[in-house]
């Protein structure tokens, strides 16, 4: 009886939508929880550049293009500033290159980025070793001011040195599980599922 009114209670207090907590299983994160990570990741942004005054957003391919373009929205919003966007693709630069089935995506960064305060966007930081091809990269290019880094979700096991400074979503995961992030520019959705493989 006590689990039945409890129950009624925790939908009525939620208008009739499910609660973060309910959730189906092996969603990390859903729609709302995506828009919500990357506002707050954008004024993480502004607070910690003092504005957007020198700020250029750059995603790696192919889901961090999306989010990084979302990301310069809502600084855009936020700051009424333009903020340059651009794609830095990194396949070249990988240690695996050769080993790896990934299909190239072309760098599109119509700025310099020399002097700049370049955030560097990725949907899921794991090993550290995209980071690192990016920033190998973006030596080639020109050499920024500083370069920040945000994901979308950081699911550890590290094998660099390397940390976000803006993190949507820290999810500890087992070595085993796969997260796979959904965005509705390349899969129609939007959404972060974790599944053991």
């Amino acid at each position: 009886m006590a689990d039945t009114k409890k129950s009624k209670s925790k939908l009525q207090s939620s208008g009739g939508k499910r609660l973060p907590d309910e959730r189906p299983a092996g969603v990390l994160l859903d729609e709302a929880d995506i828009a919500r990570a990357l506002k707050r990741v954008a004024h993480e942004i502004v607070e910690r550049n003092r504005g957007v005054a020198n700020v250029v957003v750059i995603g790696i391919p192919r889901r961090g293009v999306p989010l990084a373009e979302r990301i310069a929205a809502h600084l855009r919003t936020i700051e009424s500033a333009d903020v340059p966007t651009g794609a830095l693709d990194v396949a070249l630069y990988r240690d695996d290159y050769g080993t790896r089935q990934a299909a190239p995506h072309p760098s599109t960064i119509a700025f310099n980025i020399t002097d700049k305060i370049v955030v560097l966007v990725d949907d899921v930081l794991f090993t550290g070793r995209t980071v690192r091809a990016a920033l190998n990269a973006l030596s080639d290019l020109g050499r920024p001011a500083q370069v920040q880094l945000a994901a979308l979700v950081d699911r550890g096991h590290r094998e660099l040195p390397i940390r976000a400074d803006f993190v949507g979503k820290n999810a500890p995961t087992a070595r085993d599980e796969e997260v796979r992030v959904l965005l509705r520019e390349t899969d129609g959705e939007d959404a972060v599922r974790i599944k053991r493989n």
